[in-house]
């Protein structure tokens, strides 16, 4: 039986139409929280907060935000609140990729894209909870996805590994910042979890790590959930690694 360690929560969960996002936020919301499913697409956060209620009735909310806007994350935090009256946490989970591209054939409107949606959306979605919080003395949490290319260069995209490199940056100094207000903010990092990043569809990809299978939505989502719950209350500022070992198997002997 799961344990609903965090009943009583409010938490937005971005990029939950699908793939890592949508088992994130059905983890949560099999732990007890009320969760906000944003995706760009209405109909796809329709679909998957209709099937989170199947399961956890009356648990999800859909909500549609283009997360590269500011504005339009404002617009979505302030109405989260009050639809799932209250907010005390946050789950980032969306990007996309220029898979394929390199610095000699990337232009300037994919790399600023790339960067906008992957890098810029975790600061606005996170700017955006976070004063809610602040304003209403609520010392919630706030988790990004992160991704092993922000570990290692890549030979087949530069912006992508640029931006989750940055995001990791970024998920220190907000922890450090947000602190005092007794917010924690940390990151999950896969590897080849699910489908690829800007895909629907699953494909085989091979196995490059040291459990000797394939990451699934549930392994991070198991991960996200711990570091929001109480369970983890004394952990902030860190990236928890969810990649079987991919990165080790990595290195050069």
């Amino acid at each position: 039986m799961i344990e609903k360690n965090l009943a009583g929560r409010h938490i937005i969960v971005t990029g939950a139409g699908r793939n890592v996002g949508a088992e994130v936020a059905a983890e949560l919301a099999r732990r007890g929280a009320k969760v906000a499913i944003v995706d760009l697409d209405a109909k796809t956060a329709a679909e998957s907060a209709a099937a989170i209620n199947a399961e956890t009735p009356d648990a999800a909310v859909p909500m549609s935000c283009d997360v590269s806007n500011s504005s339009d994350v404002d617009r979505m935090v302030a109405e989260a609140a009050v639809r799932m009256g209250g907010l005390d946490g946050l789950v980032h989970s969306v990007a996309i990729t220029d898979r394929g591209k390199t610095v000699l054939t990337i232009d300037d409107d994919e790399w600023d894209a790339v960067l906008k949606v992957t890098l810029y959306s975790t600061l606005y979605c996170s700017r955006a909870v976070g004063r809610k919080m602040v304003e209403t003395g609520t010392k919630g949490t706030i988790v990004s996805i992160g991704s092993t290319s922000g570990y290692v260069p890549r030979g087949n995209a530069i912006a992508y590994p640029i931006a989750k490199s940055a995001g990791l940056a970024l998920i220190k100094t907000m922890a450090r910042q947000l602190g005092e207000h007794g917010i924690r903010v940390n990151s999950v990092t896969p590897n080849k979890v699910g489908s690829p990043v800007g895909e629907a569809e699953l494909r085989h990809r091979p196995i490059t790590n040291l459990i000797g299978r394939a990451c699934e939505p549930a392994d991070i989502a198991k991960a996200v959930a711990f570091v929001s719950s109480e369970e983890a209350g004394f952990i902030t500022g860190i990236d928890i690694v969810v990649d079987g070992g991919a990165l080790v198997s990595m290195s050069i002997d």
